[in-house]
């Protein structure tokens, strides 16, 4: 998973500088120093070391956009940097410094593997390698901190929290058995390919504000409605049909803020929402996104077949390793893309004195699929990144425009 953000420098960019910046930065992070250490197959899981050869500057490479005569050059180059893969040998994460862009402007490309970090926590990591800002501190509630406990206490909490997992875990799987769709098979299947395409949409959050003030909902919902809007247009341009069945994605939901005292690089759930591609009219979609995002919230993300990485968590590594490739391949009976939003704050920030203007995510794509989407606010703009499988998708372009399409759509039918 990665992520393309541009700045806008007050004076003459000098690479050098970003870098060495850059890579002060990141030296001082100690979950970029790590690498994995795997275990034997059937008796452990792999564990992080700090690699005893680690050089930040190892991980940050430069570049100049030359051909500017592409309709998106930054995305053209972006696609080919992020299908690029990662030295499993090292620890898990590059970063691409492009200068070339127009009116003297930089990016900044960023990769992360999915095992170092979550979306919230890649957040995390790459706000420490920005400009350092001003954060209101948290307030302290004055919790209460608990008194010793007696062993035999202990004991009763630890078997009550034993049975009480091992019923969520039994819950869990009975729903993803129970939400799986082995027919017809989605239109979005293809086969796995290691090429990349990705889109960078722009899109004015006042607009979407405009629709969720005269509809309701939350702007995730009208967010999600414009996306399912776009994948029918989509669709239908290809050649295939968008009224067989909705298009289910799964959308995960981050639990740092309800358990942030586990340890790990993911902590995460998720909701499973069908996107209304067979409606043709978007407040019918918009009502129907609504509709089904209610009812996920009701049930909580801790239960459900959209739980799928709580049940990941709490399976044995041995049995996690075995476990890895079938779930993977099961992938498309359960959804047909990923739709994240991925949270920044909501203060001006830069890098090295530039401001950063713009910010666009990519989720990972699963397995068998053909697109993953992620989406992230900054300031006035909602910012789309696709990440597409380049042989089943040569032309995201086509599915970018078609997101401005249907917001537009969506928008009329607000006025």
């Amino acid at each position: 998973m990665g992520a393309v953000a541009t700045f806008r420098p007050r004076r003459e960019l000098e690479p050098q500088k970003i870098v060495a910046l850059l890579a002060e930065r990141a030296a001082g992070i100690p979950k970029l120093r790590r690498r994995v250490r795997s275990g034997l197959p059937l008796l452990g899981g792999a564990q992080w070391e700090d690699d005893p050869r680690f050089d930040a500057v190892n991980h940050i490479g430069v570049s100049k956009l030359c051909d500017l005569y592409e309709p998106d050059p930054l995305a053209e180059f972006a696609s080919h940097w992020m299908a690029e893969p990662l030295d499993l040998d090292a620890p898990l994460w590059n970063l691409q410094l492009v200068t070339g862009l127009p009116d003297g402007e930089f990016a900044l490309l960023v990769k992360f593997h999915h095992a170092l970090t979550d979306g919230a926590g890649a957040v995390e990591l790459a706000f420490r390698l920005l400009d350092e800002v001003s954060v209101p501190a948290q307030r302290d509630h004055g919790r209460r901190v608990p008194g010793p406990r007696s062993p035999l206490r202990e004991l009763r909490d630890g078997a009550t929290a034993a049975i009480s997992q091992a019923a969520a875990s039994a819950g869990i799987a009975s729903a993803v058995l129970r939400a799986a769709r082995p027919y017809p098979i989605s239109p979005t299947v293809t086969m796995n390919s290691a090429t990349r395409r990705l889109g960078l949409v722009r899109i004015d959050l006042a607009d979407v504000r405009a629709i969720r003030k005269a509809h309701g909902g939350t702007t995730n919902d009208v967010v999600l409605a414009v996306l399912a809007g776009a994948l029918r247009d989509w669709m239908i341009n290809r050649g295939q049909r968008a009224d067989a069945r909705s298009l289910r994605a799964l959308i995960p939901v981050s639990l740092r803020g309800r358990e942030a005292e586990r340890a790990g690089g993911n902590v995460l759930s998720g909701y499973l929402c069908d996107l209304p591609v067979e409606l043709d009219d978007p407040l019918d979609r918009l009502r129907a996104v609504r509709t089904a995002m209610e009812r996920n919230k009701q049930a909580g993300p801790s239960r459900g077949a959209g739980a799928i990485p709580i049940l990941a968590n709490q399976v044995p590594p041995g049995v996690h390793r075995l476990a890895t490739k079938v779930a993977s391949r099961a992938a498309p009976l359960l959804f047909d893309t990923v739709v994240t939003n991925v949270p920044l704050p909501g203060i001006p920030l830069s890098l090295g004195g530039a401001r950063l203007r713009e910010v666009y995510p990519f989720v990972p794509l699963a397995p068998h699929q053909s697109v993953g989407i992620a989406v992230s606010t900054y300031r006035n703009s909602l910012h789309i990144g696709l990440q597409a499988n380049g042989q089943a998708v040569p032309d995201v372009g086509s599915l970018a425009d078609a997101v401005t399409k249907s917001l537009a759509g969506l928008y009329q039918r607000s006025l």
